[in-house]
């Protein structure tokens, strides 16, 4: 009876190739209808953040991550004034994580009225805007999102400005003061 024959246990082996590819949409490309969860943990067609509004989205890592965190997320809170001062009227932040844990975040940050905090539960919006990486995430689990900028008039995407998969724990082009320049 073959039932009662011992099992081996199989590995599998991670490929060289990262299981998303980042490639991120094209300047003039508009955003996709893709549902995400707000601070408040309501579904929100992610085309609708931006209709008719000029704004900055950035994508980090992870929620609770030290440069998200320490530096990347308040960098916005703080110049907030700046950048409505150029005219952005809306900065949102994605992360793939789940929506109970961006909505504690947002609390943590204290974004309210300052950074929208949108969780992409399944990375179905990074992957639409083709930032899904899992090439850098050690310790983050599989997909996360690459660390990025994009400045978005009416839907339409004007700027991109992604980190490359090193650049984990700092930034060099998404932070605030890059995104200033460019405004």
């Amino acid at each position: 009876d073959r039932s009662l024959l011992p099992v081996t246990p199989t590995i599998a082996m991670a490929s060289a190739a990262p299981a998303d590819q980042v490639n991120p949409v094209a300047v003039g490309a508009a955003v996709p209808h893709v549902d995400v969860f707000d601070e408040e943990m309501k579904t929100v067609d992610f085309h609708s953040i931006f209709a008719g509004k000029k704004g900055v989205l950035i994508g980090v890592p992870g929620a609770f991550t030290p440069t998200c965190s320490a530096t990347h997320v308040p960098g916005y809170i703080k110049q907030r004034e700046a950048l409505q001062a150029k005219g952005i009227e809306v900065v949102a932040c994605i992360s793939v994580n789940d929506k109970f844990v961006m909505s504690e975040w947002a609390k943590a940050m204290g974004t309210e009225g300052k950074v929208r905090m949108l969780a992409d539960q399944s990375a179905e919006l990074s992957r639409a805007l083709g930032v899904a990486d899992s090439r850098y995430v050690a310790g983050l689990g599989s997909v996360r999102c690459r660390r990025f900028a994009m400045i978005i008039e009416d839907n339409v995407i004007k700027t991109v400005k992604v980190e490359e998969p090193k650049e984990v724990e700092g930034a060099t082009c998404s932070f605030a003061p890059d995104i200033l320049t460019v405004l």
